[in-house]
């Protein structure tokens, strides 16, 4: 047996079914190994970002770690914007990067590069393997970092040499259970202290409160008390839909966050960092926190947040029988007729028509703006966003969500720029047989872009600056690309075509994609 055999049977033994890759020559024995070591399904992937991404919308969905197969510091470089929004997500995922044969390495071949330090700006786990004997133990202790809460990327660089070379046979060390970390008393009675004290309180949920025991428990708080719930603008998973408890985003432009935590003198952060603006405006804050507000922590990184959202439910409400404000099932009326197609049509179609039990990847940003009011009265759902900020998110990430997640439907909301950093996972989807259905907003522009450039207090933009951020001349068409990777496509440009399309897409198994052309907003 040699190294890469190794590894694949210890990463298969701790859990890790999937991997994501798009390998070189240095990884040609991870390759080979995989038709020699039962338990690991591999997906090809034909750009580093979609690699990445599908790991992270593996890891979302799975709640455990997919691999992800890189070739040298250029292509980790490659998936680096993906594994960056991994990181913000707290998304288990385990990037084997291989590298050169360690005693080629003072050679300075041509891709030779500081991996380890590229890997370091996103990993909260990382190891160089040196040692064919001691690689089981590194894939172990890999899975064990990706699943320590949060959930982080451990990346283990793999030289040619340990993967090529003799290896015990032994058995795959076990896997050691993952410690929790339960937050300390003090902290619940803190924040129980504040949310009930009759002064306006805000609760803030984000990571595993989002979803599941942690979000009801959320919601039962908020009931309780009367504080609001708010969570973070970009969750890695929230679930939500009729008979969930409603939750309310805080929002991306800071003049509107400033708006919604107007008022509190008390906020508390479970599972949510303090909120901060995004980007630094002239004349506003970037600390969010309106002045006079106490901020109290529930919990901390590794502090397990939906135990202790339950232990301050129990503070707060006791034993009353309280319901957490929910949605009802009403949903809008599928638009129909001649009307130009909107996005704001686009989605009431889309609330009109979600299945129950689907996912949805969200990256359509401005275009997006109706979407939660237009789909929070549908069936139970989850809602996956663009957590890092670095748009070419969504396609790789619907595509690791339905891997993840067979039998159940996943519709990705994608504006028309973002799509084309990361267009290739069509190819994935095709080649896997996902039944993801993508939705482009044709706008022909980097709409948030030209509201940025707003925002900013730049001066005017004249033609040349408008040229950067515009996607005309030629127009892209989203059908043709579509079909050339094998994805059934169409267009739509009024309402009813739209509802028609959809309505198709949704129903057909397999992969599809509807380019909606929309105009920009504002």
């Amino acid at each position: 047996m040699n190294g890469a055999q190794t590894l694949i049977r210890s990463l298969a033994h701790a859990g890790v079914e999937v991997c994501f890759g798009n390998p070189g020559t240095s990884e040609m024995h991870f390759v080979a190994a995989l038709d020699e070591v039962p338990g690991m399904r591999a997906a090809l992937c034909l750009f580093e970002g979609v690699a990445t991404g599908a790991a992270d919308g593996y890891g979302r969905m799975a709640g455990r770690p997919a691999a992800t197969l890189l070739h040298l510091g250029p292509g980790l470089g490659n998936g680096l914007a993906n594994l960056h929004n991994a990181r913000r997500a707290h998304t288990p995922l385990v990037n084997v990067v291989g590298d050169h044969a360690t005693y080629h390495k003072r050679l300075d071949a041509p891709l030779e590069s500081d991996i380890d330090a590229v890997a370091g700006s996103v990993s909260g786990w990382l190891r160089r393997a040196t040692d064919p004997g001691t690689l089981a133990r590194d894939a172990v202790e890999a899975v064990r970092a990706a699943t320590r809460a949060p959930g982080q990327v451990a990346t283990l660089v793999l030289p040619a040499d340990v993967s090529w070379s003799e290896a015990p046979a032994g058995p795959p060390p076990a896997l050691p259970p993952v410690e929790v970390t339960t937050a300390p008393d003090a902290a619940v009675e803190r924040a129980a202290a504040a949310l009930t004290g009759g002064e306006p309180a805000a609760l803030l949920i984000g990571g595993a409160a989002t979803r599941g025991e942690g979000l009801r428990a959320a919601g039962r708080i908020a009931a309780a008390s009367g504080a609001r719930l708010l969570c973070e603008t970009f969750p890695a998973r929230l679930e939500r839909g009729a008979g969930v408890p409603v939750v309310e985003r805080l929002a991306y432009l800071a003049e509107m966050a400033t708006g919604q935590l107007d008022g509190l003198r008390h906020l508390v952060l479970a599972g949510a960092a303090s909120p901060v603006s995004f980007f630094a405006y002239p004349g506003l804050p970037g600390d969010l926190v309106p002045d006079g507000c106490e901020v109290h922590v529930l919990t901390r990184g590794d502090e397990d947040v939906t135990s202790a959202l339950g232990h301050l439910s129990e503070r707060v409400a006791g034993t009353r029988e309280l319901k957490a404000a929910t949605p009802t099932s009403a949903r809008p009326a599928a638009p129909e007729g001649d009307a130009p197609l909107t996005s704001e049509a686009v989605a009431y179609a889309v609330g009109a028509l979600l299945p129950a039990d689907a996912v949805v990847v969200d990256e359509a940003n401005t275009s997006g703006l109706w979407l939660p009011g237009a789909t929070e009265g549908a069936p139970p759902h989850d809602w996956l966003t663009l957590t890092g900020g670095a748009i070419g998110q969504g396609l790789p990430v619907a595509t690791g969500a339905a891997v993840a997640c067979p039998g159940r439907r996943v519709l990705c909301l994608e504006a028309d720029g973002s799509a084309m950093y990361t267009l290739q996972a069509l190819w994935t989807q095709v080649r896997e047989g996902l039944d993801v259905t993508t939705v482009v907003f044709s706008n022909r522009s980097y709409a948030i872009l030209e509201m940025e450039l707003r925002r900013v207090g730049a001066a005017a933009a004249g033609p040349r600056a408008r040229d950067l951020l515009d996607l005309s001349r030629p127009d892209l068409d989203f059908v043709s690309l579509a079909r050339g990777m094998g994805v059934p496509a169409e267009r739509a440009r009024t309402a009813g075509e739209f509802t028609a399309a959809l309505r198709r897409a949704l129903a057909e198994p397999g992969p599809g994609l509807i380019e909606a052309v929309v105009p920009p907003i504002g």
